[in-house]
This record gives C-alpha cells, sequence and structure tokens, in this order.
C-alpha cells in the first residue's frame, strides 16, 4: 500500500453515487487509489458521466432500492463485477416532507418509503456484506447517517429522522456482534451539506434560522464528508469500529 494512496487495491461499494455526497465520495475514493463501483437508481447519463470523470477506473450497477429486491439485485451485481469487495458505503437517502396533517394513505407510504430506501436497503446490503466479508478476509460499513439522527427533526422531516437513528443503531449491532469476524462498522452523521437537498431544503424553510443554528456559519461541503469516508476506510482504522462521527459545524454537540 502506498502512504499516498491508503486505498489501494481496495472495491467499494457506494449506494446513491450519483447525488452530492455520492459523487463526492466516488472521487475521493480514487484520489487514495481505491476502485469504486457506482450505484444508481435511474440517472444512467449522470453515473456514465461520473465514471468518465475518474477516467473509467470503476464499475457500474443499477438497482432501485426502493424495490424490497433492489439492494439483493445490486449486491449480487457488484460481487459478479468486481469479486472481491472491501467496503459499503450506505449513501443513498431521500427525504419526504409529510404532514401530521395529512390523508392516512399518504402518511403511511411516506414513511415505508423512506424506510425502504433509507434503512431497510442498508440493513439488506449490510447483511449481503457480512457474509461476504466473513469468508473473504474482512470488510468494513460505512452508514452515512444524520445530525437529525441523532437529535430530531423537523415536525415534517420524521421519517427522515428516525430512519437515520435507525441506521445509527444498526451500525453499533454490526460493530459489537462482528467486529470479531474482521466486520467493522461506522457511522457519519453530517448536519446540512451543501447538495441539492440541502438547498431544497432551506428554500422551504427559513434559510437565516437553518444557517443560524450552525456556529461555524456554513454547511459543510460534500468533500468534506468524502475525505472522512475515506479516511474510515483505511485499514488502519479498525479502532473507530462502532462510532458516530460528527460532521456538523457545532450545530449538535454530544
Amino acid at each position: 500500500m502506498q502512504m499516498d494512496k491508503p486505498l489501494q487495491g481496495q472495491t467499494i461499494l457506494v449506494t446513491g453515487a450519483t447525488g452530492g455526497i455520492g459523487r463526492a465520495i466516488v472521487e475521493r475514493l480514487i484520489l487514495e487509489g481505491a476502485r469504486p463501483i457506482i450505484h444508481y437508481s435511474k440517472d444512467e447519463t449522470t453515473a456514465q458521466a461520473l465514471l468518465a470523470r475518474i477516467g473509467g477506473n470503476g464499475l457500474i450497477a443499477q438497482a432501485d432500492l426502493s424495490d424490497v429486491e433492489g439492494p439483493f439485485e445490486l449486491w449480487r451485481k457488484a460481487v459478479a463485477f468486481a469479486g472481491r469487495i472491501h467496503g459499503l458505503v450506505n449513501n443513498a437517502g431521500i427525504c419526504t416532507e409529510i404532514s401530521i396533517e395529512s390523508s392516512t394513505e399518504d402518511w403511511k407510504v411516506a414513511w415505508q418509503n423512506e424506510f425502504q430506501v433509507n434503512f431497510f436497503a442498508a440493513t439488506d446490503l449490510s447483511r449481503e456484506a457480512i457474509r461476504h466479508f466473513r469468508t473473504e478476509g474482512g470488510g468494513r460499513i460505512v452508514n452515512i447517517a444524520s445530525r437529525a439522527g441523532q437529535r430530531g427533526c423537523a415536525s415534517d422531516a420524521m421519517p427522515y429522522g428516525a430512519t437515520k437513528a435507525a441506521l445509527i443503531n444498526l451500525t453499533k449491532a454490526i460493530a459489537r456482534s462482528f467486529g470479531r469476524e474482521g466486520v467493522t462498522a461506522v457511522s457519519i452523521a453530517p448536519g446540512l451539506v451543501r447538495t441539492d437537498m440541502a438547498e431544497d431544503f432551506i428554500a422551504a424553510h427559513d434559510k437565516l434560522a437553518a444557517m443560524g443554528e450552525i456556529p461555524i456559519g456554513d454547511m459543510a461541503e460534500p468533500a468534506e464528508i468524502a475525505e472522512l469516508v475515506a479516511f474510515v476506510l483505511r485499514y488502519s482504522q479498525d479502532s473507530l469500529n462502532g462510532a458516530t462521527l460528527d460532521v456538523n459545524g457545532g450545530s449538535y454537540i454530544r
């Protein structure tokens, strides 16, 4: 392993890789020597453009994580493409605003969709990854959680916060249960990150209030999250197993 390429030789599956944070993670993994598997659901054009931007040094895999079979399909494709996978980054996520005044049907659909994409897909992929890692010499799972999973979410985004809290708990359970078998897990919990999702949130709410609660006065850049993901994936960081790393500018301090 080269010192300037600490992830040399690793193949990493990144879900939701066509979004702002996902793209930044893929680009950072390449810089550190890894080969990313770029997952996308519908936006093949962006996935192909991202692959071209990293010089073709990766793979693309399509799967719809909102479908219950999607995560398993994605994992099968990833293993078929790459053979050995060293890391899984559960980054894919959605945020659906739903009021308690909405219809019961809409309320249930919103919660079910949010949990399927943000949590159940991650649990299914984690299950497949654990089984793979146990027989292939170990591996690491990085779950992109959220500040909302620690402090709660706004009233119209309760499903999002609940899914991210569940994801943090999943990380802890994996860390406690499979660490001795070479399988480790870490959560990263960003606050607001400069992505389309955050911009949409700010546009629908009070920008001054959203920024005002961040002591450093600004949201994080996707590259900050990506750099931390790459650091966590290093073989030298085994002792981070089970940790939740906060990246929120001081807006939530435990």
